[in-house]
């Protein structure tokens, strides 16, 4: 049996630091479902898909190979075989990733690969619906938020330290907007589990929140 740690959450939570940092100290493998999406956002913009027409998605995520490997100890994501890593973190790519993964297609056909590398591997998993849809039985579940002017403020310094310009409002508007429609997308919805543990990081440090969860786990 495989041990299974799910940790949900908002945008800019800190969810992927965090499960890259528990994964590493419990030896199981971090599974970033968000960067699939993300990879499937890529996909939409490269054919130029219109994320409002859901026919045109359906359509076009069936042409869309999705896969994560290992490359020198860090996990990169590969679309129809190209390592796409490096066009993941662009705003352009996260807005799409919010606006076509309400698709029930999408969901379905990245859901069951996550459920795939689930069942065979000690995994920590994080996204929007993983405590509540793809790892409903998980051994842990972490549901893991900060406030949006705290998100919004990580995000910025983010892109500041790359050399990069940016608005923190217009930041802090898109960070609440993207909430919006990941809590009311019909289509499993971001929500904390019933069994969650909820941590809010917006005054705790990285190591304080990796400790809280591996204290939960142990």
């Amino acid at each position: 049996m495989s041990y299974q740690i799910a940790i949900d959450g908002p945008a800019g939570a800190g969810k992927s630091t965090i499960a890259k940092i528990v994964a590493a100290k419990k030896g199981f493998i971090y599974v970033d479902t968000g960067a699939m999406y993300r990879a499937m956002a890529v996909h939409m913009i490269r054919t130029d898909t219109d994320p409002k027409d859901e026919k045109a998605v359906d359509s076009s995520s069936q042409t869309a190979d999705i896969s994560l490997k290992y490359v020198e100890g860090a996990q990169h994501v590969f679309l129809n075989g190209e390592d796409v890593t490096g066009y993941l973190r662009t705003e352009e790519t996260g807005n799409m990733a919010s606006l076509v993964s309400k698709y029930p297609s999408v969901r379905s056909r990245l859901v069951a690969l996550q459920k795939e590398i689930a069942l065979t591997n000690d995994i920590v998993m994080d996204g929007r619906d993983i405590g509540t849809v793809v790892l409903p039985d998980a051994d842990v579940k972490i549901y893991l938020t900060a406030s949006s002017k705290v998100r919004a403020q990580r995000r910025y310094d983010e892109l500041v330290t790359k050399g990069q310009d940016a608005d923190i409002n217009k930041i802090e508007e898109d960070i609440i907007a993207r909430d919006h429609q990941d809590m009311t997308r019909e289509v499993s919805p971001l929500k904390k589990a019933d069994d969650a543990i909820e941590i809010d990081s917006s005054y705790m440090t990285i190591d304080e929140v990796a400790d809280r969860i591996l204290s939960l786990i142990k």
